[in-house]
């Protein structure tokens, strides 16, 4: 049998070299090398075979859990919460994303993307939970942002180690000693009265009016005397004689409490007539509660403390200034109250014409005591709230439990309400450790959801410095992280320990 071999055809390369066209060749590209996969061979679903190769005999079983979307990203751990802006003070690790967290209320206020309408901070915790050390680090730390820290009231003289670190020396208030504040001070609003023009005179009359009778009406109520407008008309007419306005004088003279309280005690016929007395007797009488409520503060435990014109010069630009009122705890909580009453009153003078771009962070600690005054005195506190984003001020209200601000009067009382206004204007809530009790009253305060509740009362507790931070309704677990010097400063246990850190 004859084979026959197959004829291939021929390329055009080919045809064109027989008639001596060569074609240039064209080398070839080499293989790349193929890279070995991560898994070389399938391994079964029980493990591969053989000793100490992890071969299951039985499949592991799945747990199934049945969530809300509000739970979820608490309790699956690969679900981050939204986070915020990295821009102000680095407190610590946001647990729950992994992530820094970063503080910053004033830039809050001003992102649209953030829910919050305030830059106001209130902190809560049981003691050595690391409430303070957390206040301190931030005010520390947004120095580098131009803040400035404003301690009104410092109960414990915990911020002195803080102040004497920045070169600063702190006020100190007590009895026998020479350092006065008049909480009747004009502050900047005086500066050029005598070339204002008449409209701006009475923008800023109506101002300073109305923060003194402020001041007056907590001061008085804090004593259970009734404050309406009888009183009102009284000192505000007083008011307006002792510093010359009512006279028209181009430079009006500082008030203080004692002149007021003599004022009225002793009434010229000038005050009688402005507050519409049939005679003298008549006024004496219908404003007999008023002058014994104020004679009580001249004379009473605050004697010598807020009864003269201010003897202290308050650096603005230094980095901090803190008011130390620690002299004054043997006095008790209602003079301890009565001066944060005072203070709070001239902390708001000095701050009425702040620099553009003069921010500060206020620290009110022990806020309770001054709320347990009643209704009349937590109005000026209420003011400061309300006006943090016209003064472009951070302020930060410290205390141990939510109860500590409701306990202002009975649960239906007017102190209440405005107590539980506070925490609404706070729109920034820090909460640190809590025992189980206080689960609850966070919830019904706060409006804390169960987990949320857990976190509080578990995590926080089992740590210093953890705290669940509510911006808004975005809640982000925390852990502030503290540097060694600012942990020497920060460090608050030396009557426990004997010594510092």
């Amino acid at each position: 049998m004859i084979r026959r071999e197959r004829r291939r055809g021929r390329d055009v390369a080919v045809l064109l070299e027989d008639f001596g066209h060569r074609l240039p060749a064209v080398p070839a590209a080499p293989l790349a090398a193929r890279e070995r996969g991560p898994f070389a061979e399938l391994v079964p679903r029980r493990g591969p075979r053989g000793r100490g190769r992890g071969r299951a005999a039985t499949p592991a079983p799945l747990a199934v859990w049945r969530m809300t979307s509000e739970q979820t990203p608490v309790v699956w751990p690969l679900i981050a919460t939204s986070g915020l802006p990295p821009t102000g003070a680095q407190m610590g690790i946001d647990l729950l994303s992994g992530g820094a967290f970063h503080c910053d209320p004033v830039g809050w206020v001003t992102d649209e993307a953030i829910p919050v309408t305030n830059p106001n901070v209130v902190v809560f915790g049981k003691p050595g939970r690391g409430k303070s050390a957390t206040v301190k680090a931030f005010a520390l730390r947004m120095l580098g942002y131009g803040y400035r820290t404003l301690v009104l009231g410092d109960t414990k003289d915990e911020y002195e180690p803080l102040c004497r670190a920045l070169g600063v020396e702190p006020f100190v208030l007590g009895s026998g000693l020479p350092a006065r504040v008049n909480p009747l001070a004009f502050g900047p609003l005086r500066t050029g009265w005598d070339r204002l023009a008449a409209a701006e005179v009475r923008r800023r009359e109506a101002i300073v009016f109305a923060r003194w009778l402020v001041l007056i009406r907590g001061l008085v109520g804090s004593q259970s005397v009734p404050f309406g407008p009888v009183e009102e008309t009284a000192v505000g007419e007083a008011l307006r004689l002792l510093t010359g306005y009512r006279t028209a004088a181009t430079r009006l003279a500082e008030p203080t409490i004692p002149q007021l309280w003599r004022a009225l005690d002793e009434p010229p016929d000038e005050l009688v007539a402005g507050c519409r007395y049939a005679d003298r007797r008549h006024f004496l009488d219908a404003t007999r509660l008023l002058r014994d409520a104020l004679g009580t503060l001249v004379t009473g435990s605050l004697a010598g403390l807020f009864d003269d014109h201010t003897t202290i010069d308050v650096d603005w630009r230094a980095p901090i200034q803190s008011l130390s009122l620690s002299r004054l705890e043997p006095l008790g909580d209602s003079a301890v109250g009565i001066a944060l009453t005072c203070l709070n009153s001239w902390g708001q003078a000095m701050r009425e014409i702040a620099d553009p771009g003069d921010l500060r962070i206020v620290i009110r600690d022990e806020t309770w005591r001054q709320m347990r005054l009643g209704a009349e005195a937590m109005m000026s506190l209420d003011a400061n709230l309300r006006l943090s984003r016209r003064d472009a001020d951070v302020q930060v209200l410290l205390a141990h439990k939510p109860s500590d601000m409701l306990t202002a009067g009975d649960a239906a009382s007017q102190a209440v309400a405005i107590a539980r206004d506070l925490l609404h204007l706070c729109d920034v809530k820090v909460l640190h450790g809590q025992d189980q009790a206080v689960g609850d009253e966070l919830g019904a305060s706060l409006g804390l959801t169960p987990v949320a509740q857990r976190v509080v009362t578990g995590w926080a507790v089992a740590g210093k410095g953890r705290a669940l931070w509510l911006v808004g309704d975005r809640a982000f677990q925390v852990q502030t992280v503290l540097t060694e010097p600012e942990l020497r400063l920060t460090y608050t246990n030396e009557a426990l320990t004997g010594g510092p850190a």
